[in-house]
């Protein structure tokens, strides 16, 4: 249901336009009785002038004027963005159908036939300002709920491809475990074989010092000394691969966790790690910009009790605007230029009173006053189309603030970068 407020007749505005004096003073001290505002006006040009300096609640238009006539200017008030909104009611002594169809064809909400009734007056000019009130009010109420239907659909399927991301990547993960275990199991069977092997190679060598041309050829094209030597770097670097793909692995696993309808202990440590691995790639130097260094200031944390897949999420949308602000504030300088200023993002973890506080910050551009205000709403983005829906940082506060009955924050400084503080009750 919706509710309108009662009209207030001092607060409702009525312009006044007629060029006789008298028709002036009748209606200005009838309405200004009855508790109305009232500006005048003696021709349609004055009319137009005084909306552009104040915009009148309601405006009286007489028909018959020199100059611009009552239609004309009508029709130049409804042409107008700011003023097509005013209801306009004519006031004509014209007893002509024709005139009053021209009239109401034009915009005109109503039209009083002079000579004017006092009664008639009053209850027109209110009865009009409630429909104006009435119809401003519901304007702005469909809209704000248009806008927050749109935020919900759009949200809701963020959320279902965050879901739906969530699950292949947890897929991906549990299939790479198994051809991953197998090689890192098999690299470390190759280096026994292989140490043994040498070992069998080493004894012949001791047990058979003269082998034979032959033999000796074949292990000078060999280089059996360059093999032993290397040979141990390579499968120490296969090692080190399948490690870091298992580390990938469980990193993958831990940011797609997939919520449950209670909430888990979870270590954010964990879901920061993950998350910045997930991001390592455009962390890379390139031809732009030196590589983004990350820098970690944890403290002591227990474990928080969230849904951690959309905590991680939360990393991911902060984390990732800090890498688009900095590579936003090193396009258009040369990569020798960017050297001078290292780009860095700084995470830092704490415990305050019966909080824990993650703050990620960056040493960007920046943002200003009327970007941070708004950086929250939704929809709204600063990116060029195609490269940000304006959801992120929405729900990303929604995830913290409502979700978590946490807090989400953002401090920023033009020239020295942004910083966006989480605040989840332990």
């Amino acid at each position: 249901m919706i509710h309108i407020p009662p009209i207030s007749t001092s607060a409702g505005l009525v312009l006044i336009v007629d060029d006789t004096p008298t028709n002036l003073e009748v209606v200005s001290e009838m309405l200004g009785d009855a508790g109305f505002d009232v500006a005048i006006a003696i021709s349609g040009d004055r009319a137009l002038q005084q909306v552009e300096r104040r915009l009148p609640d309601l405006i009286l238009l007489d028909v018959m004027m020199p100059g611009i006539d009552g239609f004309e200017t009508c029709r130049r008030l409804k042409a107008n963005d700011r003023t097509c909104h005013i209801p306009i009611i004519f006031m004509t002594a014209l007893s002509d159908t024709q005139s009053k169809v021209k009239a109401l064809e034009l915009g005109a909400v109503d039209y009083i036939v002079k000579p004017f009734y006092e009664k008639e007056v009053l209850a027109r000019v209110s009865t009009h300002l409630q429909l104006s009130l009435l119809t401003q009010t519901l304007a702005t109420q469909v809209a704000q709920k248009a806008a927050e239907l749109q935020a919900s659909q759009l949200q809701l399927i963020q959320n279902e491809k965050m879901s739906a991301l969530g699950n292949l990547v947890a897929g991906v993960a549990h299939e790479i475990n198994n051809p991953i275990g197998s090689i890192v199991g098999n690299v470390n069977a190759a280096q026994d074989y292989i140490h043994d092997l040498l070992g069998i190679i080493d004894l012949y060598g001791r047990k058979f010092p003269q082998p034979g041309a032959e033999i000796e050829d074949e292990l000078e094209a060999l280089d059996l000394d360059y093999i032993r030597e290397d040979l141990p770097k390579l499968i120490r670097a296969m090692k080190d691969g399948a490690n870091r793909i298992t580390s990938i692995s469980q990193s993958l696993r831990i940011f797609s966790r997939a919520d449950s309808n209670t909430k888990q202990a979870f270590n954010l440590h964990d879901g920061i790690d993950s998350t910045v691995l997930i991001l390592r790639h455009r962390l890379k130097a390139n031809e732009h910009r030196p590589a983004i260094e990350i820098v970690t200031d944890y403290g002591q944390l227990p474990k928080v009790f969230c849904f951690p897949g959309q905590i991680n999420q939360v990393f991911m949308n902060i984390l990732a605007n800090a890498i688009d602000a900095l590579d936003e504030s090193n396009s258009g300088c040369c990569f020798a230029e960017n050297q001078t200023n290292l780009n860095r993002i700084n995470i830092g973890t704490k415990v305050q009173g019966d909080w824990v506080k993650i703050a990620i910050a960056d040493n960007g551009p920046g943002m200003p006053e009327g970007v941070k205000t708004r950086i929250f709403d939704h929809l709204y983005t600063t990116k060029a189309v195609g490269k940000g829906t304006g959801l992120g940082l929405a729900i990303a506060r929604q995830i913290v603030e409502e979700t978590h009955g946490g807090k989400l924050s953002v401090n920023s400084v033009m020239g020295k970068g942004t910083e966006f503080v989480i605040a989840i009750p332990v």
